[in-house]
């Protein structure tokens, strides 16, 4: 299988260590991973917030870039609810039937990294060992419009060392949705309230989740209020073994 990594922009800027955990997670498993240069953003902050024409480009650059591998994993449940979802809407707003064509025929082919390992590999224990306290925190995108559901939580289940506590209200936003916190800050910033109030209930250590741009919005919370409580994506949690523990 020909599996290429989407780092997504978000990643690639402010948290590259989640790029090099997917891609550690994968070659584990026995895969080569492709890391294509020429990938750019996938459009979402623009398709998002009205600029959908002028998204177009950067969906017709994704579609060129990615559609010769078997396999897109990114760390990143947003970005790749943006494919799967609203580029079959970019391509009927450019009127182009081939991007319509060739978006159909990419799009099942783009996975988030949890549920590529287990329901497109099958996979639900990847020789992980995390010995810390840890809650989940499922976004938005993830749980409602890639529909991942226990996928997550079934690979957390398997790491080894692991102490994981169920987050009350997990189903519920943190607040981010991209420009959302900052249109809409007030609203935001109140269910950011509730969403780590949830996290200090569990007593975890850390709090992760398959979205960096979540664990941003929550992380700063926590930050502000020095809890005490890191955000860590699920990549680095999977990625790491008993030997990065004990070196």
């Amino acid at each position: 299988m020909r599996v290429a990594l989407f780092i997504t922009c978000f990643n690639d800027t402010l948290f590259p260590e989640t790029g090099r955990a997917t891609v550690r997670i994968l070659e584990r498993l026995g895969h080569e991973v492709e890391f294509p240069l020429e990938q750019t953003c996938c459009g979402q902050m623009h398709f998002n917030t009205g600029y959908q024409r002028e998204a177009i480009p950067l969906v017709r650059r994704f579609v060129e870039i990615f559609s010769p591998y078997d396999a897109v994993v990114a760390p990143s449940g947003s970005c790749v609810g943006m494919v799967r979802e609203l580029y079959p809407l970019a391509a009927e707003l450019a009127g182009d039937a081939r991007l319509a064509a060739d978006i159909e025929a990419l799009a099942p082919k783009v996975f988030e990294l949890s549920e590529f390992l287990v329901k497109k590999l099958g996979v639900t224990d990847v020789g992980a060992y995390y010995p810390h306290r840890v809650t989940y925190h499922a976004t938005c995108h993830s749980l409602r419009m890639l529909e991942v559901g226990e996928a997550p939580l079934e690979l957390l289940k398997n790491v080894r060392g692991i102490d994981l506590v169920e987050l009350p209200e997990a189903r519920e936003c943190c607040g981010f949705g991209g420009t959302f916190a900052v249109k809409n800050a007030d609203t935001s910033m109140a269910m950011l309230g509730d969403k780590i109030r949830h996290v200090l209930d569990t007593r975890a250590e850390i709090c992760t989740a398959g979205d960096n741009s979540c664990l941003l919005h929550i992380g700063g919370g926590l930050h502000r209020q020095r809890a005490g409580v890191e955000t860590v994506h699920l990549a680095q949690i999977l990625a790491t073994t008993e030997e990065d523990t004990n070196p």
